[in-house]
């Protein structure tokens, strides 16, 4: 006899939540317009229409919606929604904040997830900070966290010191090589590509590897700065914290990157600082969604948790492997989409 997966329902997983997140989550609608939590945050580039609030907490759904297959993911696609619905997910946890139609396949969520029966938390900066984990994947243990540096909601900065065993910069890339499991990787896309046919074929996990941009590989490491350049990270920001901790010889980013050319590496390089460029954005799934996808597990006994891990891929269109559908894409573009013959002779 197969057994039943125990039900709660959204309401006992927000709960869940808000204990993991020490009380950060939206757990009352008022909040949102209150101001009571400092967790919901308007993000914007300014550019009209595209500004999204972070509302960590039950964006979609009932919170009396039975529960019993919860996803936990890091960004909300209509991928993600399809895998949900394939598997009969009642529930999808992701980190980063969702909008209307940007993270369900153009349309509204009203019109989508009933479809399929899915409720829907965010949880984002409500997240940040609750465990040294990040840290302890690029080689050292954080001693000092600050979620708002300089007085930015979001601008996460780590004060570290480097694990027993990382002792140089080429230890604290071997250290988050061996941790990441980036052979599995590795081996995972050299036999897609021989599956496929596609031998250029690029995989967004190892197009970022880790890289040294300052420093030797013996140059010793003890004492880190870790931060994020996507959270609008300033160099002024790093000369700041450069003047708070005046001991600093290595500094790590991680999640977004920077190029050798960046202002950043400018400034490690004209004090003699290591610069590590760590994990990409592709495998925060693993760093904070596998943590609180395990937590969940802790809390909800018999629920079922799944990780919902995207792998994005590229290949160049000439390379593209499966021969009906390269007939295909060119016969649409070429019979449908240029606008007059003169231009269709000139694309094909």
């Amino acid at each position: 006899m197969l057994h039943e997966p125990t039900r709660t329902n959204a309401g006992q997983v927000l709960s869940a939540l808000n204990e993991i997140s020490r009380g950060r989550m939206v757990m009352d609608w008022n909040e949102i317009s209150s101001g009571q939590n400092p967790y919901v945050v308007m993000k914007s580039s300014n550019i009209p229409g595209k500004s999204v609030i972070e509302i960590p907490g039950l964006v979609y759904g009932d919170k009396s919606k039975p529960v019993s297959r919860i996803g936990v993911g890091m960004t909300l696609t209509e991928s993600m929604i399809e895998l949900a619905s394939g598997m009969e997910l009642d529930l999808i946890i992701v980190h980063h904040p969702v909008a209307d139609a940007a993270s369900s396949g153009g349309v509204p969520f009203a019109d989508y997830l009933p479809l399929y029966n899915l409720a829907l938390i965010e949880m984002h900066e409500a997240f940040h900070g609750l465990h040294p984990g990040l840290t302890f994947l690029h080689g050292h243990h954080k001693v000092a966290t600050d979620t708002s540096f300089a007085g930015l909601p979001g601008n996460v900065l780590h004060k570290g010191v480097a694990l027993e065993g990382v002792n140089t910069a080429g230890d604290m890339l071997a250290w988050l090589d061996d941790w990441m499991g980036h052979d599995i990787d590795r081996n995972l896309l050299e036999a897609e590509k021989a599956i496929r046919g596609e031998l250029s074929l690029h995989e967004a996990t190892l197009s970022n590897p880790a890289k040294l941009l300052s420093g030797t590989p013996d140059q010793p490491v003890k004492h880190i700065l870790h931060f994020f350049p996507h959270t609008g990270f300033s160099l002024d920001h790093l000369e700041m914290a450069l003047r708070l901790y005046p001991e600093t010889d290595t500094i790590v980013v991680s999640i977004s990157r920077v190029r050798e050319d960046h202002p950043f590496v400018g400034l490690a390089k004209q004090r003699g600082l290591n610069f590590i460029v760590g994990n990409p954005h592709s495998v925060e799934i693993m760093e904070n969604g596998l943590p609180l996808a395990y937590a969940l597990e802790q809390m909800l006994p018999g629920v079922e948790v799944f990780l919902l891990r995207e792998r994005v891929t590229a290949v160049p269109l000439q390379d593209v492997g499966y021969g009906k559908m390269v007939r295909y894409g060119k016969e649409m573009a070429h019979n449908h989409l240029l606008s007059s013959p003169s231009t269709r002779a000139i694309q094909v």
